[in-house]
């Protein structure tokens, strides 16, 4: 069992990525009380994280984040913008791509714009609203439910809008990258969706920052062998890189 200063630092994680959490759920996630979690919850308001609610808690500063177009995660911003333009340099005119929601993946989309006869299929609001200035690029979205501080759409009907559909590439967005854990994310409700776009593409790339090398976040995708190829920066760990390639993923520099 994970101590408690752990346990509010994923559920806070979690309430980050979906923009709120039942009590109810978090129990039986994490294995412990509803008592506890209200206990959790409470102490994360006291510190001015979250804002607790009949039955659970959201992010104080999700209205906010909507309001703006903004997105929650925005540390390391001068290594994202590098792996942006490393990946959207990967993309020719004419092709057909997948960008999934996220902070680097919203850097690739800015490298993206002077493209020609592109087709870009998201999830993401902000990238749509980014992409669709440009008269050389048709934007697909998918449906679903709204999820405010990643400004994209997820659960069922986002992962069957992807069902038929094919696309040369998709990037893919990460919260750690462990040779164990494998690919894992804050909350549960995308994995279906990140599963149909790998489903929905010829060639994977996960692009991810060196700080996330080593990290386990909740919930596990699956092995880092479910992409093709890493796009990251030279802060990677050796041994860390070695183990990504040791398992036949291709790792591209930035």
């Amino acid at each position: 069992m994970i101590l408690a200063h752990q346990r509010r630092t994923r559920i806070l994680d979690l309430i980050r990525e979906e923009g709120s959490a039942k009590v109810a759920d978090l129990s039986r996630i994490f294995g412990v009380s509803e008592v506890t979690i209200r206990q959790d919850l409470d102490k994360m308001e006291a510190e001015g994280a979250v804002t607790r609610q009949h039955g659970g808690a959201f992010l104080k500063s999700g209205p906010d984040l909507v309001r703006s177009l903004s997105l929650q995660r925005i540390e390391n911003m001068e290594l994202k913008r590098r792996i942006g333009a490393r990946a959207a340099s990967l993309v020719p005119d004419g092709a057909t791509v997948i960008l999934d929601a996220g902070t680097t993946t919203t850097e690739i989309a800015r490298e993206l714009l002077s493209r020609q006869n592109l087709t870009v299929i998201t999830n993401a609001l902000n990238i749509a609203l980014i992409l669709g200035q440009s008269r050389g690029i048709t934007v697909l979205m998918t449906g679903g439910e709204f999820k405010g501080p990643t400004l994209s759409l997820t659960g069922p009907k986002s992962a069957d809008f992807f069902t038929n559909l094919h696309a040369d590439t998709v990037f893919l967005a990460v919260a750690g990258v462990d040779p164990h854990a494998g690919l894992t994310y804050p909350g549960f409700a995308d994995l279906p969706v990140k599963q149909a776009m790998l489903r929905a593409a010829s060639r994977s790339y996960l692009v991810a920052d060196s700080t996330k090398m080593g990290k386990r976040s909740l919930a596990t995708l699956g092995p880092v062998t479910m992409v093709n190829s890493l796009i990251t920066d030279p802060g990677i760990d050796k041994a860390a890189r070695s183990d990504v390639e040791k398992a036949g993923v291709e790792v591209v520099i930035a």
